[in-house]
């Protein structure tokens, strides 16, 4: 007679104290988590402030604002918030109200650990449809693999916290020199209105007035095409095909061939040359070219007579006021038209290269900063694979 089989299993990393502990066994969520409705939590004003009691929703945007609303505000915290339409997750450790009921308040069953199911819901590959409600008595029936004892869960979830922390410390220091940028390009261009910056390098404070020129008359100007998609003899190249999403990006996903440039109006540009996109989610956005490449219609490339580099950062400190101007709601494209009477004001070459050079060496930080996070988020994905099983069955 056949036997039963049992699924259970161990992950390939284990804490020295558990090597020799029982194997994790399976059992579903619903068995770790509890849930509760957030009806009385719901704020009442989508009229947001810019401080106050945070209003959450489980999506990317996660905090979409803050409210004064002082009444029912959920506090018996740590819990995990759950959206029933995209089944994201955020494990809150502060007071809040939510956007919305699609948002369920996650609490542990008996002594298990929260943290550790939190990372171990991040585990689950879940496809989600679009427009499609998942209900959380539904995810909850999701099987998952748990040790037996609460101490290894505890071991695991600070294990995980420390790198939590590290990162929330790098991203701290990733957004302090953002922020610094900033402040620095504020000083160092010209405000609105003005025609001179409020700092000046000490070498170019007797140099007099900066001089006014719009972008159509200080840079070469123009945009791409894209070759007939119907055409396998223009796809498949060497040459990277530059869409507007990939702007500021090493790689492309798209290669087209010579014969594709040349029977199409589709326009190589150089590493160095500034890049904007024009339409599309990221219109406004600004880059200096990473690659050799061909643009589409969607990118307009600027080559400015003397620094790129000056105009690239120039226009990065002005993007919101034109995106605000031009991009009104989020709605609506830039053009060409546009760009090229945009107006600037120029030092003389050594000037502009003087900012460019500073600004350059801050991005540089910035990069490196954010290599660096990046690298701490690959570190912890690691971990966790190693940390929690794959489902498998086993012999009991």
């Amino acid at each position: 007679m056949r036997m039963n089989k049992k699924k259970e299993t161990v992950p390939n990393l284990r804490f020295s104290e558990y090597v020799n502990s029982e194997r994790w066994i399976i059992t579903e969520l619903n068995k770790l988590l509890n849930y509760e409705r957030p009806d009385l939590y719901i704020v009442d004003s989508d009229n947001y402030r810019s401080e106050g009691i945070p209003v959450l929703t489980a999506n990317k945007s996660f905090i979409l604002g803050y409210t004064d609303e002082k009444n029912n505000i959920y506090s018996h915290v740590p819990v995990i918030i759950f959206d029933d339409f995209t089944t994201e997750k955020k494990y809150v450790d502060f007071s809040f109200k939510v956007k919305s009921s699609a948002i369920k308040i996650l609490k542990p069953k008996g002594n298990n650990i929260l943290k550790f199911i939190f990372e171990l819901m991040n585990t689950i590959n879940f496809k989600v449809k679009e427009h499609k409600r998942y209900y959380i008595s539904t995810y909850q029936k999701l099987s998952v693999f748990v040790p037996n004892d609460v101490g290894e869960q505890q071991k695991i979830a600070d294990c995980l916290s420390s790198v939590d922390d590290l990162i929330e410390a790098e991203i701290i220091k990733l957004k302090a020199l953002e922020k610094y940028k900033k402040g620095l390009m504020q000083k160092l261009f010209p405000a609105e209105g003005k025609t001179l910056p409020e700092w000046r390098f000490p070498e170019f404070k007797e140099c007099g007035e900066w001089k006014s020129k719009s972008i159509g008359m200080a840079c070469d100007i123009f945009s791409g095409g894209t070759p007939d998609t119907s055409k396998k003899e223009f796809y498949g190249g060497t040459i990277p095909f530059i869409r507007s999403a990939e702007i500021n990006k090493t790689s492309t996903e798209l290669f087209i061939t010579e014969e594709g440039v040349k029977n199409s109006s589709a326009k190589m540009v150089k590493k160095g040359d500034i890049l904007i996109a024009l339409y599309g989610a990221n219109s406004g956005e600004v880059a200096l070219s990473r690659i050799d490449g061909a643009i589409n219609q969607a990118i307009l490339c600027l080559r400015h007579e003397t620094n790129n580099s000056f105009v690239y950062h120039y226009f990065t400190h002005m993007q919101k006021r034109i995106i605000s101007k031009y991009i009104q709601g989020g709605q609506g494209n830039l053009s060409g038209q546009i760009i090229k009477s945009v107006n600037l004001y120029f030092p003389k070459p050594e000037e502009q290269q003087k900012i460019a050079d500073c600004l350059s060496e801050i991005d540089t930080m910035i990069t490196e900063q954010s290599i660096k996070v990046e690298q701490l988020k690959i570190h912890k994905k690691g971990l966790m694979q190693g940390l929690f099983p794959f489902l498998k069955e086993a012999d009991a």
